[in-house]
């Protein structure tokens, strides 16, 4: 079985570290002053974010597509500096979650997320998560729909692994409903956490196969 986790609202919170890396990254390689008091971030990929801020300031999609690496670059700097005074932290039970599920030999862990890769691989190490733990990875620079990255993760899973899983056997673990969508859109199982950033009937609601307040129990529900 693969297990793809989401990361913000699902391993991890902060203290809005988010907010102001990313402000100070769009001034930086796009020289653009962007509020981001009212955007919502959850679950949409970076990338697709961007288009939503910049295209109406006349950045076409193409220029930002063309700048990504620069900004995954500049993104990874900012955060370096603001977690000194903005912290972060694993969420309850995510280490102990994710070091007994490595136990199961059958498991396959994996991360599908809308950060971009610098940042992802930043913040797991941040809260005290070895990146090689999660062999199978996929990142908010490599799809602009969040939708799209689960075929992406089941491609490189095939390509690491030399093995084809069968939707049944994926899952995708996550506290939004675009977690939720881009599983079902893409015919694999669901399990919604409530530890992020939705309310909790608006996850269940979309029908997850699983809604758990705790990601311990995924240890119970995972075969």
């Amino acid at each position: 079985m693969l297990i793809l986790f989401d990361l913000d609202g699902t391993l991890m919170r902060g203290k809005g570290l988010g907010r102001p890396a990313v402000e100070a990254t769009i001034r930086e390689i796009f020289e653009l002053e962007v509020s981001l008091e009212n955007h919502w971030f959850g679950g949409k990929t970076d990338w697709f974010s961007l288009i939503e801020l910049l295209t109406p300031h006349g950045i076409s999609g193409e220029a930002i597509a063309a700048k990504l690496p620069e900004y995954q670059a500049s993104k990874v700097r900012h955060m370096e500096e603001l977690i000194k005074t903005i912290p972060m932290w694993a969420l309850p039970g995510a280490l102990e979650t994710v070091e007994a599920l490595r136990e199961r030999p059958h498991l396959t862990l994996g991360v599908l997320t809308g950060n971009v890769e610098s940042t992802a691989l930043f913040k797991l190490r941040a809260v005290g998560f070895d990146p090689d733990w999660f062999t199978v990875r996929v990142f908010g620079h490599e799809a602009i729909n969040r939708n799209d990255l689960p075929p992406l993760a089941l491609k490189r899973a095939t390509a690491l692994l030399d093995r084809i899983y069968a939707p049944e056997e994926v899952w995708i673990i996550g506290d939004t409903l675009h977690d939720i969508e881009c599983a079902k859109i893409n015919g694999l199982r669901v399990v919604a956490v409530t530890t992020g950033f939705q309310d909790r009937d608006e996850l269940a609601a979309a029908k997850p196969d699983y809604l758990i307040d705790d990601l311990r129990e995924l240890l119970e529900i995972l075969p």
